[in-house]
């Protein structure tokens, strides 16, 4: 059977909510007593959870990193959607995509899912070539994220684009120069947001392929805004416009 492992508070305990009948083992630092590792470890007995004692170096191989919280668990993989053409045909709204466009670093892919969680996107796009997949610090992260928000990695980005603006879905970039801000635009139409790494932004053929090009106002010293943050920016103006 495959498997993979999820670690931190956060994302088991989506997990457990979810689906606990995918969780195969859990591993926790006995050492650890607080009200916090209680009530999880409950949560985790009533949903007959396998649980396994073990040392913080035990912890630490398993999910490869010291920020486990004390819980590490191997998991079955949840099923998911087979395409992104079978998620838009069963939405009854209008639909609400986060592309991202070059985003490698886990950290930032993992605050992105999260973000896009939040928000209430139906899905998030990346390209296959340029674009981190979903990873246990990716899930730790996204602090549950990760298990609810479908993740699409994508062939050819550009096409995919091109798909979306055939099913009637506005594709708006953004970008530090387009001439419009993002409070200037309809985001209450079907649409997908593309965001670029930090940096390097949107690669030419992706930034070609939109529809739009919005800026989000910078009013300080900074010039640019972390991707997540900036996700956050846009979806959360885009949902606030839909009311």
């Amino acid at each position: 059977m495959s498997q993979k492992i999820l670690f931190g508070f956060h994302a088991l305990t989506v997990r457990l909510k979810t689906a606990p009948q995918s969780i195969l083992e859990l591993h926790f630092d006995a050492t650890r007593r607080d009200q916090r590792m209680r009530q999880f470890l409950t949560r985790a007995q009533e949903a007959s959870v396998r649980l396994i004692e073990s040392s913080d170096d035990t912890l630490q191989r398993l999910c490869g990193t010291h920020r486990h919280q004390g819980v590490v668990a191997k998991v079955a993989p949840m099923p998911q959607l087979k395409s992104l053409d079978d998620l838009l045909d069963t939405l009854d709204e209008p639909p609400l995509l986060l592309v991202l466009d070059g985003v490698t670093d886990p950290h930032n892919l993992g605050a992105c899912l999260r973000v896009a969680d939040g928000a209430g996107a139906h899905a998030v796009i990346a390209p296959k070539d340029h674009a981190v997949g979903v990873n246990a610090t990716v899930a730790k992260v996204a602090s549950g994220a990760a298990e609810t928000m479908p993740y699409f990695m994508v062939t050819n980005l550009a096409r995919t684009l091109g798909e979306l603006k055939e099913r009637d879905i506005w594709v708006i970039g953004t970008s530090d120069d387009a001439p419009r801000t993002l409070y200037d635009s309809d985001l209450k139409v079907p649409l997908a947001l593309v965001l670029g790494a930090e940096g390097a932004g949107m690669r030419q053929l992706t930034r070609r392929t939109c529809d739009d090009l919005v800026s989000i106002p910078m009013r300080g010293a900074v010039e640019s805004l972390n991707v997540s943050v900036a996700s956050g920016v846009c979806l959360y103006e885009a949902r606030r416009q839909r009311g």
